[in-house]
């Protein structure tokens, strides 16, 4: 049990495999050996293509610079997501999660001062186009950011869209070129375990035994060690999500010059939503829906609908999605990432921040023996599983709020019975005092009140007015005055997503 921790072995490549590599071997460097062993032939699913603003600070600790990042993966900017449908289904029925936070927020809190004019007018301006200017950025497909910005830096809060697949490859280059990871390709055929349940070794098919002291089971939804070896049970929360099929296409551009838009799009649809990505070659898209509420020849009408003529020509993919999670994470001395730890559906984008965290994590507090070992798997279990638990509640907050009654998906998502206690807690609060810092008091929060803000008032939650809750009123009113002059200035300056992609290709940010 006091046996040094020397050796880590990776198994399975993909984002969450090789993004694990980077953190770890990029912070402890040539002391610490790093493998990871992948089948390059089987290959990944390589669909998710979202990411949060997390993944700029992630690539800048492994080494990678946001030029070559960016033109590697095809990737363009995102600032936020667009809810299209959600609410009621109408032509106008649309809202903004965007990644800024509100003017002045957490020291200003907007909500109560919108929400009393909100309340006193028939067509009220959207929470997210009067409280933040990203709004304004992402109508009129603005980047975040100039060519002069530096590495990672912008004007604006951003992440990415990106080739997923790409992304796996340009990080499996970096990491065994620069970093000095071992990379072996071949076919795992069995796991050899010693008398206390630990793994002692992986066995390829070609390179025999691979031995390590920490074992990352990176294998997909495969979950190699820790669902088949340690046999760790699954837990489903298909009776909070119902979303567990996935159809998906590359949509080409009509013209070069088609614009790229600043943000995902997720439109409702009658048994689930179609996700809508632009990167800087393609669209990404895709309609999940719930198997329960609908047979797969309906969604692909549904999706052939919405994507126009050019769906004849295309290959559609469908993936089975099983939502939920590992019941524990690290075990022994396994630890799941990616999709062996678990999985949800891309409502927010949450898979690969996962994976940042956890690998993030893991590399921060590896563990010097065996026995100390015990002790972080204990902590990463315990803050591992309060983020699914907040993941799952903020995705639930999307559906259940919703007024659509159209189909049996949307009453049957509005059911009180499938809403977790927590989340009716909130909201019973919420009806009398926004979302705010109080109500999120972990340092492991996935989502700040901010987002629940955007994503209530959006759906068109009200919260009442309470007297002396508009005590600054004056400094509420220049906020908003405030946010209108942002967005005149930033309109008058900003470049397209489009034409600072196009620029990016000939030339390169500021290094830091």
């Amino acid at each position: 049990m006091n046996k040094p921790v020397s050796r880590v072995c990776i198994v399975g490549g993909g984002s969450a495999g090789w993004l694990t590599a980077g953190l770890i071997a990029a912070r402890h460097g040539p002391g610490l050996s790093v493998t990871l062993v992948e089948s390059v032939q089987r290959g990944t699913i390589g669909v998710g293509e979202g990411t949060w603003p997390t993944m700029r600070n992630t690539l800048r600790k492994i080494g990678i610079n946001e030029t070559d990042f960016m033109r590697a993966c095809n990737a363009s900017f995102k600032q936020g997501a667009k809810f299209a449908g959600w609410r009621n289904g109408r032509a106008d029925d649309f809202y903004y999660h965007p990644l800024v936070l509100p003017e002045g927020f957490p020291d200003l809190d907007l909500a109560p001062y919108w929400n009393e004019a909100a309340q006193a007018s028939d067509q009220p301006s959207s929470f997210s186009d009067s409280v933040c200017f990203q709004q304004f950025l992402c109508e009129n497909h603005m980047a975040p950011k100039l060519m002069t910005s530096p590495e990672y830096g912008g004007i604006a809060n951003y992440a990415y869209h990106l080739d997923a697949v790409r992304l796996g490859e340009m990080l499996r280059d970096h990491c065994v070129n620069r970093l000095g990871v071992t990379h072996i390709d071949d076919e795992i055929i069995t796991v050899e375990q010693t008398d206390n349940g630990d793994v002692r070794a992986v066995v390829g098919e070609r390179h025999g035994e691979i031995e390590a002291d920490l074992f990352v089971d990176c294998s997909g939804f495969a979950s190699l060690l820790l669902g088949q070896t340690l046999g760790v049970p699954f837990i489903d929360c298909n009776d909070v999500l119902f979303i567990d099929r996935a159809l998906a296409v590359q949509v080409p551009y009509e013209e070069e010059d088609s614009p790229i838009v600043s943000h995902t799009v997720s439109t409702a649809q009658k048994h689930g939503w179609i996700w809508d990505i632009g990167l800087t070659n393609r669209r990404g898209v895709g309609y999940v829906w719930s198997s329960a509420h609908a047979g797969a020849d309906r969604i692909e009408e549904e999706l052939a609908a919405y994507v126009g003529p050019a769906f004849s020509k295309l290959t559609p993919r469908e993936i089975t999605i099983r939502s939920g999670h590992r019941e524990t994470f690290w075990k022994n001395n396994v630890v799941g990432v990616g999709l062996a730890a678990g999985f949800l559906e891309p409502l927010e984008a949450s898979a690969l921040v996962l994976v940042e965290l956890s690998a993030d994590y893991i590399a921060s507090t590896m563990p010097a023996t065996r026995h100390a070992m015990d002790i972080v798997a204990r902590r990463f279990n315990t803050i591992t599983r309060y983020r699914w638990d907040r993941i799952i509640e903020f995705l639930k907050l999307h559906y259940m709020l919703s007024e659509r009654d159209d189909t049996a998906f949307w009453r049957d998502n509005r059911d009180p019975a499938t809403i977790p206690q927590t989340l009716k807690d909130q909201l019973e609060l919420w009806r009398d005092t926004p979302p705010g810092e109080h109500d999120f008091s972990s340092a492991h929060e996935m989502f700040p009140a901010a987002s629940y803000q955007y994503v209530l008032y959006g759906m068109g939650f009200r919260t009442r007015p309470r007297e002396g809750a508009l005590a600054m009123a004056h400094k509420a009113a220049d906020a908003f005055a405030r946010n209108m002059q942002i967005k005149a200035r930033l309109g008058a300056t900003m470049p397209t997503n489009r034409a600072l992609l196009t620029k990016l290709a000939q030339y390169r940010f500021q290094p830091v």
